[in-house]
């Protein structure tokens, strides 16, 4: 009875947590000058990339580093699609999508075989051969020049608007990845990260489920890259490198594995981060690396999961 009532009290603080956040994006535009809610922007469209990732490294126990390239072939698509095939952003923007998430299946199809550092291994090769295509393939991508393309139109040119459209998707698709984890699917998904061989001789698909669970995060992975494509309007092969994978598996990391929406506190470290330090330093990498050693001594659980982990402990 004791436990019942303390996971019930957890889930309502989780919820007010979840509002009070949801409340503070929604009022950015009417408190932060032009240049903070560009970065918001990029904060929102980061921490969905971020909560793809934890998709697989917090609920499956698989760690990828892939979902940069992943994202940038969303993006990358949606700006061809654009300048080249039809100007309807929609349609654009459900090409890139779409071909994420193929990308994803075929990434599935190889890296399933494997666990732990093979994993890892295997989706860094692969992440690598798209840079190496979107490097190579000038016809198409541009090569080191990239592609360029004018996205954004006239409706949610300005950067309060579009903010919105952004929040209101990362609003949409954060719910569904939340729907997805706590569904009996992403409780199988937690049993395979606990014990693989126990979910085996259960009966259970751990295949198939490894490869549904990477290719709906693939899925997430293409919608933040073709919202990056409004927001960027412009795509290179560092958009598909692999400090792109880095940095939106440090982002769950720095967030807290496992805790889905310990992404919008992770990307915000980031990208908050970066923007700080770049004005003082062209080192500002290194003072990211710095970050993520000491997340890694004094909160290996990420930011949200040790607030988690010490609101337990009060209880107690």
């Amino acid at each position: 009875m004791t436990g019942l009532l303390a996971s019930s009290r957890a889930a309502r603080l989780g919820g007010l947590a979840v509002l009070i956040g949801a409340l503070a994006f929604a009022l950015v535009p009417l408190v932060a000058p032009t240049y903070q809610v560009s970065i918001f922007t990029e904060i929102l469209i980061f921490a969905v990339l971020a909560m793809a990732v934890d998709i697989l490294a917090g609920y499956t126990g698989r760690t990828p580093l892939c979902h940069g390239a992943i994202f940038g072939v969303a993006t990358y698509v949606t700006i061809y699609w654009h300048t080249n095939v039809s100007e309807h952003l929609v349609l654009a923007m459900a090409a890139g999508v779409v071909a994420a998430t193929l990308v994803a299946a075929v990434f599935a199809l190889l890296a399933i075989r494997t666990s732990g550092v093979y994993f890892l291994l295997l989706t860094l090769a692969l992440g690598m051969i798209v840079w190496g295509v979107c490097l190579r393939w000038t016809a198409v991508t541009g090569g080191e020049n990239g592609l360029r393309g004018s996205l954004r139109p006239g409706a949610i040119a300005d950067h309060v608007h579009f903010y919105y459209v952004v929040f209101a998707v990362a609003a949409v698709v954060a719910f569904a990845m939340w729907r997805f984890v706590r569904s009996s699917f992403g409780l199988t998904l937690r049993g395979i990260r606990d014990s693989e061989s126990r979910m085996r001789a259960l009966g259970y698909n751990v295949s198939l489920h490894l490869f549904v669970a990477f290719t709906v995060s693939g899925f997430f992975a293409g919608i933040a890259g073709a919202l990056y494509a409004l927001f960027n309007e412009f795509a290179s092969p560092s958009t598909v490198a692999l400090s792109q994978s880095v940095e939106g598996l440090l982002m769950a990391v720095a967030g807290g594995i496992g805790t889905l929406f310990g992404a919008f506190i992770g990307a915000g470290v980031v990208i908050g981060l970066e923007n700080f330090a770049s004005l003082y330093t062209e080192r500002w990498m290194s003072v990211l690396g710095l970050m993520f050693v000491l997340t890694m001594i004094f909160a290996p659980e990420g930011i949200l999961g040790r607030v988690r982990d010490l609101l337990s402990r009060g209880r107690h």
